[in-house]
């Protein structure tokens, strides 16, 4: 199957392969079906989740490992159950965007990446199901890590 998206152009994909977010996105709760993209070279660091029900809504996703980043939450039961993710093996992932100042009404790009950390997907890559994690509250802990990246 194809689909014209507006950030790749055609993409052809595999219904076989699309990511599932039963729920959507925050946002986004109409796009529930994605396909997960990468730059074909080796060892991609940022991948993209376009999604198969607007093709105008795409995100850049990466993992929290490249932000020193390490998660430690707790998910409901729901959520295991949405994620058909008891005894699963889960991925979390990071959406990041390119900070932009707007105050004077023009849209300034302000150089590096920041990520929603608040706001992370969690993966279950077997059974192709995802749901974002919103986090508030201190119930969870992230570990910040120095990457070396200057």
């Amino acid at each position: 199957m194809k689909i014209n998206t507006t950030g790749f152009g055609e993409v052809e994909f595999n219904p076989d392969t699309l990511l599932t977010f039963p729920h959507g996105l925050t946002g986004f709760e109409n796009c529930k079906r994605f396909q997960l993209l990468h730059e074909e070279k080796p060892g991609p660091v940022v991948f993209y989740l376009q999604s198969m029900d607007d093709p105008a809504v795409a995100f850049s996703i990466v993992d929290p490992a490249l932000f020193g980043l390490n998660y430690e939450f707790t998910l409901s039961d729901e959520e295991v159950s949405l994620l058909q993710g008891e005894g699963a093996e889960l991925a979390v992932l990071l959406m990041i965007y390119k900070p932009f100042d707007s105050a004077d009404g023009k849209a300034v790009f302000q150089g590096g990446v920041s990520a929603n950390i608040n706001g992370p997907l969690v993966l279950n890559l077997d059974k192709k199901l995802g749901l974002q994690k919103v986090l508030v509250g201190p119930k969870y802990d992230i570990t910040l890590r120095d990457s070396g990246v200057a």
